[in-house]
């Protein structure tokens, strides 16, 4: 005969609703809401999708008021991208809709984790009208 414990139904249960209040705290740190603004370096994280495709990662940005040429897409490791742009005019946050803050912003700084594995070195960049596209590759 073994010597395994049984347990009740209760303690099931309660088993079970501890995971699940764990659970929705992990969760919940990860989709809490914080400022898309930093005011200390005048920047604001512009709007972004990152779409994954059998054969590679298409990350499309929202940069509206900046041109071209201050575009800058930097890889910062294998599995992250840093991108920022500077605006042609300031934003303020009045402008925004947000009266209970001051502050302006002069820059677009996003820092982004790409959730499959890529190959950075044979990143494309696009950029037309304010809509910045950087196609990387997947590996095999």
């Amino acid at each position: 005969m073994s010597s395994r414990k049984k347990r009740s139904i209760s303690d099931i249960i309660d088993a079970y609703f501890e995971d699940l209040e764990r659970w929705a705290e992990q969760f919940e740190e990860t989709l809490m809401e914080r400022p898309s603004w930093n005011l200390k370096n005048c920047t604001i994280e512009p709007l972004r999708e990152i779409m994954v495709t059998p054969t590679e990662v298409v990350v499309t940005v929202d940069l509206p008021y900046t041109e071209k040429n201050t575009v800058e897409v930097k890889p910062v490791s294998r599995t992250s991208l840093e991108i920022s742009a500077k605006m042609k005019r300031k934003i303020r946050l009045d402008d925004l809709g947000v009266t209970h803050c001051k502050g302006e912003f002069q820059k677009f700084h996003c820092h982004m984790r790409i959730p499959v594995p890529v190959n950075m070195d044979k990143m494309d960049i696009h950029y037309k009208r304010g809509i910045l596209e950087v196609h990387i590759p997947r590996k095999r």
